[in-house]
Formats: C-alpha cells, sequence, structure tokens
C-alpha cells in the first residue's frame, strides 16, 4: 500500500506531461476539444491526489527521499493544469457572448489574474514561500515601477474604460473635438488606430482618447447629416426659393430621403435671402459625393427657375439696385441649356443655335407617364424644369434634374427603353429630332461616343453596385447610333 501511494505523484506528473501534449496536439482551432481535454485531464489528476491524500492547497514540508519531488512536481502540474481549465472556460464564455471588443480584453485580464494566482499559490503550497512578505515587497516594487511607466499605465488603464463603456467598436467612424475623424480599425490596450477619409493611419493613444471629446457618427447609425449654406439673390419671394430647393433635394440620387431633407430659411438682407439645405448620406466616406451633387443641381434649377445666387456677405461689391434676373427673349431657352451641357461643346455656336431653333418643347403634369418600358421615344429629350424619375417596374431607380438628356437609346438607337420615365413634378423639356441630329452625328462621329457614354453613365444610376456600364456595352450602343444613323442618310440619298 505504501508503494502504491509512492507511485501516485509518479502517475500524476505523468498525466499532466501527457495532457499538455495533448492539449498542444488539439490546436487554437478547436477550443472545445482543449477545454474538454484539459477537463478530463484535470479531473483525474485531482481525482489520482485525493487517493493519495496528497492536496495541493497544503503545504508539505521537504524531505530527502525522491517520493516528495515527485509530489511537488504533481502538485505544479495540477495548479497548472487548473489554470489551462479556467482559461479554457473563460474563452468559450467569450465565444458564445459574441462581445469580440470586450472578450479580449476580459480575458487577458482574467488569463493574467488566473496566471498570477496559481504562481502564488505554487509559492505558498508547493514551495511554502510566506506570500505576505513577498506581496509587501512586491507593492513597493510596483510604486517605482508605476511612476515609472506612468504614461503608459495611462493609456492602458484609459483603453480598459474605453472598452467597458463601448463609446465605439471596430469598424465605427468617430469623429473628435480637435477635428480628427476616420474609422476605427484596430483598438488595442494602448491605442487606438484610425483609417481616416486620406487613407491614413493615425495612430491615437488611449488617454488623449479619453480626454478627447468625441462623437461616433456610426450610431445608431451610419446615417450623417450634411448642412449646405445657400444664399440666393432677393429676386423671388421666399416660398419660391424654397420650393426651388426643395426640388433640388428631391432630384438628388445620392442623399438619404427617409427622413426627409428639409430646406431652412435661415435670414434675409437687401442683399441675399440665406437657405440652409438639410440633408443626410448613408455613410461619411458619402459626403464628398454628396455635396458635390447637391451644389450642381443648385445651379441647374437656379438656371431653370430664374434664381441667381447672391454675391458672398464679405464682397466690397456696391450695389446702386437689387439684382434683377434678365431675361433674354431673344435667345432661345434650349440654347442656354445645350450650351451648358459639355456633350454638345464639340459642336460650334452656330450648330448650337441650330439644334436650339428645331427643338420643341413639351410639358408634362406630376405624375404623367412620359415613356412606358418598351417603347422608343422620337427625339433626344432634354430636361428644362422638373424632375423625372426613372423607373423599373414599380421601384424608381434614379431621378433626373434640369440639363439632364434621356432619349439617347430609343430615339438615336432605334432600340426599346429599358425603364420607363414619369414626371415626379411639372417637367418641361425640349425635344430634338433625330432629323437635327443626323447630319452632326456623320460629321462628329464622337458626339455619338459621348451620348452612348451618357446613355451608360444613367444606367450606372439604376445598378445597386452604383458602378457606370461595361466599356462593351458602350460600344455596342455608339455602334448602333452610328449604324442607325447610316441608314438614315442612305434613305435619303436614294
Amino acid at each position: 500500500m505504501v508503494r502504491e501511494l509512492q507511485l501516485l505523484p509518479l502517475l500524476i506528473s505523468f498525466l499532466g506531461v501527457a495532457g499538455i501534449i495533448v492539449w498542444h496536439v488539439q490546436g487554437r482551432s478547436r477550443p472545445t476539444a482543449r477545454l474538454i481535454v484539459q477537463i478530463a485531464f484535470f479531473a483525474v489528476m485531482t481525482a489520482v491526489l485525493a487517493y493519495a491524500r496528497a492536496f495541493p492547497f497544503h503545504y508539505d514540508p521537504p524531505n530527502s527521499d525522491g517520493a516528495n519531488m515527485l509530489l511537488v512536481a504533481a502538485k505544479i502540474l495540477w495548479w497548472v493544469h487548473l489554470s489551462w481549465a479556467l482559461i479554457g472556460f473563460v474563452r468559450i464564455y467569450i465565444v458564445l457572448d459574441h462581445r469580440p471588443r470586450e472578450a479580449r480584453l476580459i480575458q487577458d485580464l482574467i488569463v493574467a489574474a488566473v496566471y498570477l494566482g496559481v504562481l502564488l499559490s505554487i509559492l505558498a503550497f508547493v514551495f511554502g514561500v510566506p506570500i505576505g512578505t513577498l506581496l509587501a515587497t512586491s507593492g513597493v516594487v510596483a510604486i517605482i515601477v508605476g511612476l515609472a511607466l506612468q504614461s503608459t499605465l495611462s493609456d492602458v488603464f484609459s483603453g480598459i474604460a474605453l472598452t467597458l463603456g463601448r463609446p465605439y467598436v471596430i469598424g465605427d467612424w468617430i469623429s473628435l473635438r480637435d477635428g480628427t475623424e476616420g474609422r476605427v480599425v484596430a483598438s488595442n490596450w494602448r491605442s487606438t488606430h484610425l483609417l481616416t477619409g486620406d487613407h491614413n493611419v493615425v495612430v491615437l493613444p488611449n488617454s488623449v482618447l479619453a480626454k478627447l471629446g468625441l462623437t461616433n457618427i456610426s450610431q445608431p447609425d451610419e446615417n450623417h447629416q450634411l448642412t449646405l449654406p445657400i444664399r440666393v439673390a432677393p429676386t423671388r419671394m421666399p416660398r419660391t426659393i424654397v420650393e426651388v430647393m426643395r426640388t433640388v433635394l428631391e432630384s438628388s440620387n445620392v442623399i438619404v430621403k427617409e427622413p426627409n431633407p428639409s430646406v431652412v430659411l435661415v435670414g434675409i438682407d437687401a442683399s441675399a435671402i440665406n437657405v440652409e439645405l438639410q440633408f443626410r448620406v448613408t455613410s461619411p466616406a458619402r459626403r464628398g459625393d454628396a455635396r458635390n451633387e447637391i451644389i450642381d443641381l443648385v445651379y441647374r434649377h437656379c438656371k431653370a427657375n430664374g434664381l441667381q445666387l447672391a454675391m458672398p456677405p464679405e464682397s466690397m461689391v456696391v450695389m446702386t439696385d437689387n439684382p434683377r434676373h434678365e431675361e433674354h427673349p431673344a435667345t432661345p431657352a434650349a440654347l442656354g441649356l445645350i450650351e451648358a451641357h459639355p456633350i454638345f461643346s464639340i459642336l460650334s455656336r452656330d450648330e448650337r443655335t441650330a439644334l436650339a431653333t428645331s427643338a420643341t418643347r413639351r410639358s408634362f403634369a406630376a405624375g404623367a407617364e412620359i415613356i412606358r418600358e418598351g417603347e422608343t421615344l422620337a427625339g433626344l429629350m432634354i430636361v428644362r424644369a422638373g424632375i423625372v424619375a426613372i423607373k423599373m417596374g414599380d421601384e424608381e431607380i434614379a431621378r433626373l434634374a434640369p440639363g439632364d438628356l434621356f432619349g439617347e437609346q430609343s430615339a438615336l438607337a432605334g432600340m426599346e427603353e429599358s425603364h420607363a420615365l414619369s414626371a415626379v413634378t411639372r417637367v418641361t423639356v425640349y425635344e430634338i429630332d433625330k432629323d437635327s441630329l443626323a447630319p452632326l452625328l456623320r460629321e462628329r462621329p464622337e458626339l455619338a461616343e459621348d451620348l452612348a457614354a451618357n446613355l451608360a453613365r444613367r444606367q450606372g444610376m439604376g445598378d445597386r453596385s452604383g458602378m457606370a456600364a461595361p466599356p462593351h456595352e458602350r460600344q455596342r450602343l455608339n455602334h448602333r447610333i452610328r449604324s442607325m444613323f447610316q441608314i438614315h442618310r442612305n434613305h435619303l440619298q436614294a
């Protein structure tokens, strides 16, 4: 019996070493299997220690025989397996809790506490080291180290506070009080990494981040509000200006429509009516696109509705009278649209004037159907005023504003329209018939290429990816336009 009890520490040591080997064989990718192995070996080792009446929480004074050394090794291995079993339970809980950011911090803290506790337990119950004296000595050392690492410790504890407080998570877009903003791409004990809009990584110490006020733009969602101030010359009633600016926001394809964007009158004086356009975008990364589109639409709708933008308040221009919108009845209204569109910039002044003279004005009431899907238009259309909706089935996929073209696919290429078009508001368009464009397209093939590219870009509005049609689609449409006008020319010559 005595001989058997002397061999039990050897059995425990063997189980401890075997458990370590099996634990490593399982690998990091199988945490559940690792935990089962840890619990199994730990339970068997505990049972053997209990049978041998060798309690790990009791210090046994050393003696000269080898059995005591085996018992020391057995106790150390038991404590090691206890720590691994506890850490395994912690990791399983973290995986089930689905909180990766807090999980990493909690796991590191608990693992450090478990290893520290096990180390002190081994020193106390295996080697008989007086823990009280050791803790008193380590306290003095900790004070010295703390003073030397004051800045680093401040970052560490700030990181703990930020992690537990959860003001942001990985992937959130945050803005700091000093103007720094970006998406959180990494966060550790000491610092937080932000990927800025300039595609640079800014490393912020956690202590600095905790002191600065921050705004989490991604919470509760990434919708981000923008405000664009506009100064309009007081040549129209403020109510009219508000309606025009609402049309600007309604014709946008980039901004969020729910909640509704708003137009606010913020002031008026002798030189200007101050208006603010308030709208949201789906992500901070789309702010530039949204501003560009809204500014472009403000210009177009102001031109279409006879509004003038006011001079800046710091301007030193002396005005003897309020600015007035000048009408030029002798100049066709279509000419201004044609001259403003880059597609027609390759034409001469006389050619643009001839196109404007041949254009026919057409109007559609709000809600009217301009063309159905699968039908064809008789000419190329230029939006003079109002908003045109592009629909696929019952779903609206994009909107056209003053200055936009449509009809290239049916009027020029002889193809059926792939989308339906309807008037959102009262719409005025100018229609340029095919006969007026035929000689221009024959003499300037690049005009057909530009019209095909414009159609491809507009078709890209309806694509959920936001990408324009591929080059081969533009080439196919361009070839179709040229072919149609070649047939048309041969018919006229015949």
